[in-house]
């Protein structure tokens, strides 16, 4: 093949990528769908550009119109979360965690958060031992499906650690971030709170308020709940900034300007609609974990109303959450596989993750969530009924192709050039 008709073939991927997501129900708990603006802006002369140091100390020239932009986005980020101080370096929610132990901790140091077992990130794992830093597993509850207080406590007061690290990647509850901030501070230890997968329903006040609750940092994914471009920020109190920007310039020399353009679309976009869509986010999640329950599926806390997040777990035969999540697929419904604390290692998984936050932004609801529950619990008990419910898939998802929440609603959301 000759080399142009390889770089078309790139063109015709994508193109088949964005045909096949868009007759496909996407339940990642970790993605989300931009505007068409955050699009555009995505694709802007500021993705060419070096713009290296803070507002109006650049080592580079021609970043006039960069310092007019990075100062509005941290003024739409101080606004919606009501916070001191901002940090939009960070290319993803891992360089944020990353940028966030280098601050509060040195080679050598001790921090603690929840083990991938329990829920945890795995950047609290890798990133620590990356930076030379011990990472002792905070005690979890399995029970409740949280951070066991009593044991965290004790823990706490024996380990001394210097850092804390709140929030989870499978967090169905807000966590309590007053009682472990306070059992941190007794040691003159900081809490830091991840939160990659509930920013959104932070921002639209429909979680936790970790900064008011008594962490000291938040760190974040700007598209998972938060439904902006990929990549990261930290929001601190201003005494933290200094450390918390320092660390983030050594590390990050080139932190992707139109990114930065993307992002401050979608605050203002939050701040316009993020209450109504993090409420129907939470309401859809707890809709379709009651679906799945009802049609006979072992739903994680079903006790405790299953879920206050986006994110719905259920669990199937340990070892065999794979082999769901392929099946799944094969039907158009896009899951993830993930670990629950009484699997006997990450490989023998036997959860499967759902989040809701896409399917919201497109406007589906509890009728929707019915029927996407009764769907994924006939492809779980009968594998041979994938080609019927791919075609439910596909009708259902052909309702639904406009992006909401957003200044213009009428937009296609998977359409392409």
């Amino acid at each position: 093949m000759s080399e142009k008709s390889l770089a078309e073939e790139v063109f015709e991927i994508v193109r088949n990528h964005h045909a096949f997501r868009g007759s496909s129900l996407n339940l990642i708990a970790s993605e989300n769908i931009t505007s068409k603006e955050v699009r555009k802006l995505l694709t802007c002369d500021m993705g060419h550009r070096y713009a290296v140091g803070f507002l109006y100390e650049r080592m580079y020239r021609g970043c006039e119109y960069i310092d007019k932009l990075e100062e509005l986005t941290q003024f739409l980020a101080r606004k919606l979360f009501r916070v001191e101080h901002v940090n939009t370096l960070p290319i993803s929610g891992t360089v944020a965690n990353l940028v966030a132990i280098g601050a509060f901790t040195r080679p050598g140091d001790t921090m603690m958060g929840l083990s991938v077992m329990d829920g945890g990130h795995s950047s609290f794992r890798e990133v620590s031992r990356y930076h030379g830093v011990s990472m002792v597993p905070l005690p979890f509850n399995a029970e409740e499906y949280n951070i066991d207080v009593d044991q965290s406590r004790k823990m706490i007061a024996k380990v001394m650690p210097k850092m804390v690290m709140l929030g989870a990647s499978e967090i169905l509850f807000p966590q309590p971030v007053k009682e472990i901030s306070e059992a941190a501070a007794n040691v003159g230890s900081i809490t830091v709170y991840d939160g990659a997968h509930v920013l959104g329903l932070i921002a639209g006040d429909n979680f936790q308020d970790p900064l008011r609750e008594g962490a000291a940092v938040i760190t974040g994914s700007t598209h998972k709940t938060f439904f902006g471009p990929q990549g990261g920020i930290i929001l601190c109190k201003r005494q933290y900034g200094d450390a918390i920007d320092k660390v983030a310039l050594s590390m990050i020399n080139n932190h992707h300007i139109n990114r930065v353009a993307a992002l401050a679309y979608t605050l203002a976009e939050f701040l316009a609609f993020g209450r109504e869509y993090a409420r129907n986010v939470v309401a859809n999640a707890q809709a379709l974990a009651e679906s799945l329950y009802n049609n006979g599926l072992d739903v994680i806390c079903a006790n405790k109303g299953f879920t206050k997040s986006h994110q719905v777990i259920f669990r199937v035969k340990e070892g065999a959450a794979m082999e769901v999540s392929k099946n799944l697929e094969r039907a158009g419904i896009i899951t993830s596989m993930t670990p629950l604390p009484t699997d006997k290692s990450e490989t023998m998984a036997s959860g499967i993750r759902l989040g809701v936050q896409e399917i919201t932004r497109l406007g589906m609801g509890r009728e929707e969530m019915d029927q996407i529950g009764r769907l994924i619990a006939k492809v779980v008990k009968d594998p041979d009924s994938v080609e019927t419910v791919r075609e439910e898939v596909r009708k259902l998802a052909s309702r639904f192709i406009k992006i909401h929440y957003t200044f213009n609603d009428n937009e296609n959301a998977y359409d392409w050039y």
